[in-house]
Parts: C-alpha cells; structure tokens; sequence
C-alpha cells in the first residue's frame, strides 16, 4: 500500500495535518488498514524533502497543515495513471507455508488446507455481514474496498479447493529420511471433509 501516494490525494482535497489525514484515510477504507501517527509524519517529512508537500502556518491548535505543491499533483498524476505492479507484490503466506509443507516431513497438508479454509470462509461471512443492504454514494469508497477483500477472500478459497484437488491426483512424496529415522506416510487429501 502507497502511504505517500494516499497522503497526495487526501492533500489535493485541501490541507490537512497529520490526525485529519489518518481520519480522512480510515473513512475512505472503512478503517481496513488503520495507519499509525507516527508513520504518518514520517511520510509527511519525506514528501517534504522531494517537495512533493509542504507545511502551512500552524492553527490555534497547535497542529501543522501541508498543503499540496505542484511536483505533489504531478507525482499524484502519475500514481493514478501507472497500474499496479503485480510482479511486485508482497509475499504471500498461505502460498509460501503450503510450499513448504509439501516439502516438509510430518505435516498434514490436507489439514493445513482445511484448516485455512475455514478460516478464510469465516473471514468471507464477516465482510459480508458487514457490507451495507443499501449502498449510498459517500460509502462507495468503502464499498470499494469491502469489495476487494471479499474477491480476495472468493478467490483464496478457490485456490484451496484447487490445491486439494492437485494433491489428491499427485499425493505428495516426502524425500526419504536420514538413516536411522523413520519415514513419514505421504500426505493425501482422501480423508479431508470440506467444511
């Protein structure tokens, strides 16, 4: 996630300083990725620095506004103008820990499958339970986003139910152990029940 890039386009609204900031951000997400002050300001510092911002007169209150500069609307621009690398992402760990598991010995595999299966639906009912009846406008940005996780949630449990059904037409093999230890049994997916 763009912290900075999220900062521009609040600041092209209007000036804002760090607390409005991280509020008007949590409204927009529907407080899915909460921000920290602290990171914040850090970013507020850095896109002073490259001149991307640049801070106001202090209010009454004590608080510190930054107002947009003209690098900042063309360092946005182009932000909303690239795609999203996908090459790029962070990693992820279901994918990495079922890797693993493949090649680890002693690990139920079907277990693990189900196991986050589970999880994953319990997740699903929970964004859709939260997912307002009746959409308005001033929560479609929430929306958005509740959208997004709900695909990602479909998607993940699709992507079990693949890796189930490949399991079950190659059981895994463990490498054979070291001397003197015994074998585990391969992993297979016959005894799994689905949820």
């Amino acid at each position: 996630m763009s912290i900075r890039h999220s900062i521009l386009a609040l600041l092209r609204r209007e000036p804002m300083h760090g607390y409005q900031l991280r509020a008007a951000f949590e409204a927009s997400t529907g407080g899915t990725w909460p921000l920290n002050i602290g990171q914040i300001y850090t970013t507020l510092g850095r896109l002073e620095r490259d001149g991307f911002v640049r801070p106001l007169p202090e209010t009454e209150s004590g608080q510190r506004p930054y107002l947009l500069t003209t690098a900042g609307e063309s360092e946005l621009v182009a932000w909303f103008d690239t795609p999203v690398e996908r090459a790029g992402r962070p990693r992820d760990e279901m994918a990495i820990k079922l890797a693993l598991a493949l090649t680890t010995p002693k690990v139920d595999i079907p277990a693990v499958i189900q196991r986050q299966r589970t999880a994953t639906m319990r997740v699903l009912q929970e964004y859709t339970r939260v997912k307002p009846a009746a959409e308005c406008p001033e929560e479609l940005p929430w929306l958005l986003v509740l959208d997004a996780l709900l695909f990602q949630a479909e998607a993940e449990i699709r992507w079990l139910d693949h890796c189930e059904a490949r399991l079950a037409r190659h059981p895994v093999q463990h490498p054979a152990p070291p001397s003197g230890s015994t074998a585990p049994a391969p992993a297979t997916v016959a005894s799994v029940k689905r949820s």
